[in-house]
């Protein structure tokens, strides 16, 4: 009841016109660019996040609220009509989403993927409003060696799951670190990775390491392979669904919820694991399996909703325990430190009423979503023929303007390029960008939890493992580095069965006739 009577107040809090107003343009903005083809909710989040230092508090979460959710509607047209996902999570949306659109059912392939988002976001979101503040009431008992545990399962997941290589993700891992500890040492007052660039004794913002390793790593990385022209399907008749669209959808959609929030809401969640399994379960329980890749309404609908109840998951162990689990995540976590706040265990005590107020304009957001995606449909298929050029030369004046805006100085601007240029390499070399953000973000905070433990215990570093739950997460630890290198290992194993030759009978038959 605690969790209703919050809730309620919340939306009492949210249904003001200015937070609603807020809501609509966050909702409106998010949906606009994630259906530009090739930027995500993470870029899109990334590139908006200058632009709302102006309001306050709870107008600027409620507003990224809306892009977060937005983004993720936008990214399904993108798959479906361009099948160019803006994302990994959206990559199998666009297996049958975009086969539809060839078949001139791009209309229904779009209706099954907004009508399945808006009610695994709900569904999500309620599991988020009732598990989030018993989550957060269970961490509140953590202490040094429980986070530094925590801080590194997100580390090595992150690193392990985000990315095709566990060493590339390691990689962008280390440099992430690195960032983090540019400036002075809080504790012993001496400055590193300064270089002798006073500019640089303060520390690098959080914004335009965010702002830079995704908007102008993605901007650099078009430019120098060419942006090219993709051939957009058009989209006939109206965003309905027949009577035999509804029958084989719902299923997908409750499905695919039931898969997406539970796997989102882990510490080494996501949403893309969710996502492949929805298409796989699809794939296994459809009466229809001669449909899947030419065009399948089920293979839409399941990870559709399997990736937006992933995406309410995620915020699970980001507001509980201030663990990204996706790029998105890291970049939404960036916001909450921009206002002084550390999501946690005790962000639902210290800032109970603005995160109530928050957790209830996702509901408006979602109905919001609904509204906007089914009837403007046509709308939003024709920003998908604006050319590329046009669209990373606005993200470009954007990220620019809205940093140095956000209380940037010239020399913000040379390490924002700067720092554009290593996430141009780190793209080039197909080397994921999160693993850095992770590191930007959680790097000095698992310092700081780290000193704390040694200093606890005196420097015995056996404060590190002293409790079931601390050995449990190392345990988890070394599965999570394990698992990726058992998975090759296991699929190079098959491949080479596959491809092997075979024997041919007549060495068969001269080999017995030697023995």
């Amino acid at each position: 009841m605690d969790q209703l009577g919050a809730l309620m107040q919340g939306f009492a809090d949210a249904v003001t016109l200015g937070n609603l107003v807020w809501a609509l343009v966050g909702v409106t903005i998010g949906t606009v660019v994630g259906v530009l083809p090739g930027i995500g909710p993470a870029l899109t989040v990334a590139m908006l996040l200058p632009l709302t230092f102006r309001l306050d508090p709870a107008s600027s979460l409620i507003m990224f609220a809306g892009i977060y959710y937005g983004g993720m509607y936008g990214g399904s047209t993108t798959s479906i009509l361009l099948n160019t996902p803006g994302e990994s999570a959206s990559m199998v949306s666009a297996l049958e989403g975009n086969k539809m659109a060839r078949a001139g059912r791009g209309a229904a392939a779009l209706a099954t993927a907004a009508i399945g988002s808006f009610v695994a976001g709900t569904i999500g979101t309620i599991g988020l409003t009732f598990l989030a503040p018993a989550v957060a009431e269970l961490a509140v008992g953590f202490g040094p060696p429980e986070y530094v545990a925590l801080m590194a399962l997100s580390f090595v997941t992150v690193s392990a799951l985000l990315g095709r290589s566990l060493v590339k993700g390691a990689a962008s891992l280390l440099i992430g670190l690195a960032i983090g500890l540019v400036g002075i040492d809080a504790q012993s007052g001496q400055a590193r990775l300064d270089f002798g660039v006073p500019a640089l004794l303060d520390g690098i913002d959080v914004v335009v390491v965010v702002v830079a390793l995704f908007a102008l790593g993605e901007t650099f990385e078009r430019l120098l392979r060419g942006t090219g022209r993709e051939t957009v399907e058009p989209v006939r008749g109206r965003a309905v669904l027949s009577r035999e669209d509804w029958r084989r959808s719902w299923p997908a959609w409750l499905r695919g919820t039931a898969l997406g929030f539970p796997i989102g809401g882990l510490p080494a969640g996501g949403a893309d694991v969710p996502t492949f399994l929805s298409y796989s379960l699809e794939r296994r329980l459809s009466k229809h399996r001669s449909q899947f890749g030419k065009g399948a309404i089920e293979g839409v609908a399941g990870p559709e909703a399997a990736n937006n109840a992933a995406a309410a998951g995620v915020l699970v162990p980001l507001l509980t325990i201030g663990l990204p689990t996706s790029a998105t995540a890291a970049v939404i976590l960036t916001a909450f430190q921009s206002y002084g706040l550390q999501p946690g265990p005790q962000l639902f005590t210290e800032s109970g009423p603005l995160l109530w107020t928050l957790i209830a304009s996702l509901y408006i957001g979602n109905v919001m979503l609904l509204v906007l995606n089914l009837p403007l449909v046509r709308l939003w298929a024709r920003l998908l023929t604006i050319p590329a050029y046009g669209i990373y030369a606005a993200v470009l004046v954007f990220s620019t303007l809205g940093t140095f805006a956000s209380g940037g100085t010239f020399d913000d601007l040379i390490v924002l390029y700067a720092l554009g240029l290593v996430a141009l390499v780190l793209r080039l070399a197909d080397a994921p960008v999160a693993p850095a953000v992770v590191g930007v973000i959680l790097g000095p905070l698992a310092e700081t939890q780290l000193r704390r433990a040694l200093a606890l215990s005196q420097g015995d570093p056996a404060v590190l493992v002293s409790s079931p739950l601390t050995v449990t997460l190392w345990v988890l630890i070394v599965l999570a580095l394990l698992a990726p290198l058992a998975w090759r290992l296991t699929r190079g194993v098959r491949e080479r069965r596959r491809t092997a030759p075979p024997v041919p009978v007549t060495a068969v038959e001269s080999q017995a006739d030697q023995d």
